[in-house]
């Protein structure tokens, strides 16, 4: 394990690092104080390309702990599937590895189906959840999602700025950038292995539960709304004017929520 301080963009004392867990050299971040909250990016992006507008919001509140998982941003991939099983195992080592007993989770996307996965599986672990964007089962995804031929014509799917901040991005973090392609490919094939959890499961999640979108999203608000029904005591949140990619960015909305859910 290796760890440098500095201050961060908030003004506040942030350290980061690298933990040995699992296999993998994953890279963190810890920054503000209070209740822990690990914060879990999207795929193909990093902790900032997520959360770099949401942080200063929450630093104030809450010890946040920045997550890079497999094969993201500087944690390089290693010969294991990317399941959410392994990943949230991943995040159970950090919190040993930091000494933290309990978090919250917030996770986009990618990472809020790590965020599902500690709820369902490591239930003792987590605080509260809060996954935005991420479906509990595939049929939870917008058919021009599902379909490969209406992805061109989509306006859920990624803006071509967004496709080239996660090549960016990559490109300068990733201890092995020469394989944007090739990650971006396999990313693309563990989303299309997604099975998700099953009703008992999800009714068996006891941390609180909130659950964000975008009314434009990847995932149908009746996914939400189905969601709502099978999480017990969990919340909805549908961001107004709000698609895949903006839904952590919606500062505005989400910063006052997530103050009164949290805690």
């Amino acid at each position: 394990m290796t760890s440098t301080s500095d201050r961060g963009p908030t003004g506040m004392d942030k350290t980061s690092g690298y933990a040995d867990v699992n296999g993998l050299h994953m890279y963190y971040e810890v920054q503000g104080e209070g209740s822990p909250l690990v914060l879990l990016h999207g795929g193909i992006q990093s902790i900032d390309l997520s959360f770099a507008d949401l942080i200063p919001e929450l630093v104030g509140r809450h010890r946040v702990i920045g997550v890079e998982l497999q094969g993201h941003g500087r944690t390089a991939d290693i010969d294991r599937a990317r399941s959410y099983p392994a990943l949230a195992g991943d995040v159970v080592a950090l919190l040993d590895h930091l000494g933290i007993d309990r978090a919250h989770a917030l996770g986009f996307s990618l990472g809020g189906g790590v965020a599902w996965e500690l709820a369902v599986s490591h239930p003792d672990r987590v605080r509260s959840i809060v996954p935005i964007a991420e479906p509990v089962r595939p049929d939870g995804m917008h058919e021009e999602l599902r379909d490969p031929a209406k992805h061109a014509t989509s306006t859920r799917m990624p803006t071509e700025q967004d496709f080239a901040d996660m090549r960016e991005t990559y490109a300068r973090l990733s201890p092995h950038p020469e394989r944007f392609e090739r990650f971006f490919d396999a990313q693309a094939e563990d989303a299309a292995e997604l099975t998700g959890w099953t009703d008992e499961q999800l009714a068996g999640i006891t941390a609180p539960t909130l659950f964000v979108m975008g009314d434009h999203d990847f995932v149908t608000i009746e996914h939400g709304a189905l969601i709502k029904r099978l999480v017990p005591g969990s919340q909805l949140a549908v961001l107004p004017d709000t698609t895949h990619m903006g839904a952590p960015r919606r500062v505005d909305l989400l910063a006052p929520m997530l103050a009164a859910f949290l805690d």
